[in-house]
């Protein structure tokens, strides 16, 4: 645990991680419906942008790099997310999608599509915020008992929930017009196309808050896996630190999932792989999390636009199949 991590160990995986990151980004841009040189792609980021002609400098600074941005912010907030349940509950299957918090944010965002597309631009992502918000109040609530917060209560919580609003999101699909039944289905399955929308700088702000706070619990954490008895014991105040974490973990899912869509499997696998190559410290797999997923989501996305172009498949499609065979391998090397 915490006593075998090193300050140069910390810093050699934070640098490979940054410079995979950097390579995926450099991908990213290059490639989709439309290549473009990767020598152009650096002229015109540093400056000397009129070697791009007007269609790729469109594409790239309207449409790719705000995506880019997108796809980083919501990997990196759903893989710490899922790392920090996974604490919580110490349980390797935890994750946003496990205690309801996307199946509410889902809801709220297809009764925007439904009810309310023409008061705002903005209504989808304030209606899937709010619903995020009522499901984490509810499934806390649920969860408490008389001595506090259960881990297994919160799950079992989760899943009733999860039902709960599944059902809900199906009574509404068939309430929803043709064109309006392919949206919710687009966004279902992970939607970054608002990368551009200005909502950008405020879900950035906010996700990169919550994971330093969740950063400055990774002691308690890395406590907290061992038992809540011993973490007692040596100092850990449990009830306000399961509070602040699935609090801020809360809010990062229910700001991503608002934003980006409904996407899966990242808050699940990136954890486990973290761990399996550079070891359980939460001071390292925090910050090593919010990279990897990062790289996932910005790699997955990349596929997502040049598979079929200049058609685009749905990222979450993509990282289902990818997620999938990850996690089967990582659960077999586990037994």
């Amino acid at each position: 645990m915490s006593r075998h991590l090193t300050f140069r160990h910390f810093v050699l995986t934070i640098l490979a991680l940054s410079l995979l990151l950097f390579l995926t980004v450099a991908v990213s841009l290059a490639f989709g419906g439309e290549r473009i040189p990767l020598n152009e792609i650096v002229a015109a980021l540093t400056g000397r942008g009129a070697l791009l002609s007007p269609e790729h400098q469109v594409i790239l600074f309207q449409l790719r790099i705000p995506r880019m941005a997108l796809a980083i912010v919501v990997g990196g907030g759903l893989a710490v997310a899922g790392a920090s349940y996974q604490a919580l509950l110490r349980n390797p299957l935890a994750e946003p999608y496990v205690l309801g918090i996307s199946s509410g944010a889902a809801v709220g965002a297809v009764l925007s599509i439904i009810f309310f597309s023409s008061i705002t631009a903005y209504s989808r992502p304030l209606f899937a915020f709010a619903g995020a918000a009522i499901t984490t109040l509810i499934v806390y609530g649920l969860g408490r008992g008389r001595a506090g917060e259960s881990s297994d209560k919160l799950i079992l919580a989760g899943v009733i929930t999860t039902s709960f609003l599944s059902a809900g999101l199906i009574f509404l699909t068939t309430l929803a017009s043709n064109s309006q039944l392919r949206g919710i289905t687009f966004w279902l399955l992970g939607d970054l196309s608002l990368g551009g929308s200005g909502l950008l700088p405020a879900l950035s702000v906010v996700v990169l808050i919550a994971i330093i706070g969740i950063y400055s619990q990774s002691r308690s954490l890395n406590l907290l896996m061992v038992g809540e008895r011993d973490a007692l014991a040596l100092g850990v105040e449990v009830g306000r630190v399961r509070f602040i974490v699935f609090a801020l973990a809360s809010l990062i899912t229910g700001m991503v999932v608002a934003v980006g869509g409904s996407v899966g499997y990242v808050g699940l696998i990136v954890p486990h792989i973290i761990r399996l190559a550079f070891g359980t410290d939460y001071r390292l797999l925090i910050p090593s999390a919010m990279l990897g997923g990062a790289i996932l989501v910005l790699a997955a996305d990349t596929v997502a636009r040049t598979a079929i172009a200049p058609r685009e498949l749905p990222v979450g499609a993509v990282l289902a199949l990818i997620g999938a065979p990850i996690f089967l391998y990582l659960l077999r090397r586990t037994n």
